[in-house]
């Protein structure tokens, strides 16, 4: 199982449109609020109905952990963090886009990986920064932002399903 996580304040389109993509193509993905209620708003005022409370979900079945933008939020729940570095200590699968991989920085799970994230963020990430749009190291995918938001679905895509699958999905879409 995979699972993506929402926060007040998360970047609709980066959330959403990853979402979307793999669940079109196959992904059994998760999504989970971080806020104690089932309807998280984003930053841009739409509403979300996630599928899970955080504090209701057994995340033993984690494949990917993924965490939208605007997610900044995000490191500050500590049994979330405390997830984040078990699944990294495991080499399970982590992606997070935009302000996002601050939180991973900030966790040291970047440590020894190259990672990109929105401009502004790059000393969260340290020596790990290495710039680009979509950056995949090791257990880790990371982007650069809002308008990478389809070009890091589709890695994930590939990552969890394959590159077919990645495909098909990517000629459906007229990408």
């Amino acid at each position: 199982m995979n699972y993506l996580f929402l926060d007040n304040g998360f970047e609709e389109i980066e959330a959403v449109t990853t979402i979307d993509l793999l669940r079109r193509a196959g992904v059994c993905l998760i999504t989970v609020s971080m806020t104690g209620a089932m309807q998280v708003r984003g930053a841009h005022g739409v509403a979300v109905m996630a599928d899970r409370l955080f504090e209701d979900t057994d995340f033993a079945d984690a494949e990917m952990l993924i965490l939208p933008g605007g997610g900044v939020m995000l490191g500050e729940h500590e049994n979330l963090c405390k997830l984040l570095v078990k699944h990294n200590t495991e080499d399970k699968q982590i992606a997070a886009i935009c302000a996002a991989p601050a939180v991973l920085g900030k966790l040291g799970i970047l440590d020894g990986k190259q990672a990109t994230c929105y401009p502004g963020f790059e000393k969260t990430l340290g020596e790990s920064y290495v710039g680009g749009l979509v950056v995949e190291s090791k257990n880790i995918i990371t982007a650069k932002g809002p308008g990478l938001s389809s070009d890091f679905a589709f890695c994930l895509i590939e990552k969890l399903r394959g590159s077919e699958v990645a495909d098909a999905v990517y000629d459906a879409a007229q990408y």
